[in-house]
């Protein structure tokens, strides 16, 4: 009896000292998100008409979604960006195409711009080493590079630079916006980037679901 009590004492003393306000332990890979079940994906290319029906494109709200999404990049605001993200399949991050897939819930995803969890993306264009790192190293440079004022913005349609592979969508039954920056003249233009937005629509209301990077690879 004794053994016990002294084992449910110490058990509500660790309770107690875990900081409320400590991050989860970021990231799921994903096998455990809910859009792994979704169907293989088709091939899109530049040229392939959009997959998104029209109602989707002609809503203004995902185009909202993204003007605050910019912003939450742009300040680095956990709990903007928290609001955004799907309460049901959370937000899927590919930063290397071929790469990990990481999954974060909306709980996770308030301290997305202060983990420093090194998650591993995958396999590095060219090199095929590691990528590994928080997602405020790795991904969020390239976030906030891309979605400026000065993006293009297009739905349904992927838009790119030059590609040695072909880019698709790999989530045919949602809708999605790309949002391009084209590169610069410095570097003939082969530093172009895009991230695709999946969004996905729950109680009527849209919500990011899928954030997947493009870029020049040798």
């Amino acid at each position: 009896m004794k053994r016990i009590f002294l084992t449910a004492l110490l058990l509500a003393l660790a309770a107690c000292s875990v900081p409320v306000d400590a991050p989860p332990f970021p990231t799921a890979l994903p096998a455990e998100s809910p859009l792994a079940a979704l169907p293989p994906a088709e091939t899109f290319t530049q040229t392939s008409p959009p997959t998104a029906v029209p109602s989707f494109c002609e809503d203004h709200r995902p185009r909202d979604l993204i003007q605050t999404l910019q912003m939450a990049l742009q300040t680095k605001d956990g709990t903007g960006f928290a609001t955004l993200v799907s309460p049901f399949l959370g937000v899927d991050v590919t930063y290397i195409r071929n790469g990990n897939t990481i999954s974060y819930d909306v709980e996770h995803a308030k301290f997305i711009f202060e983990s420093t969890f090194p998650a591993d993306w995958g396999p590095a264009a060219g090199s095929g080493e590691a990528v590994v790192g928080s997602f405020q190293d790795i991904v969020l440079p390239s976030l906030q590079q891309v979605f400026t004022a000065d993006a293009t913005l297009a739905c349904g349609e992927i838009q790119t630079g030059g590609v040695t592979y072909i880019p698709q969508w790999p989530y045919p039954e949602m809708g999605y916006y790309s949002v391009h920056f084209p590169g610069s003249e410095a570097f003939g233009n082969m530093d172009w980037q895009t991230w695709l937005v999946g969004i996905s629509f729950e109680a009527g209301e849209p919500h990011l679901a899928v954030l997947l990077h493009f870029a020049w690879e040798p």
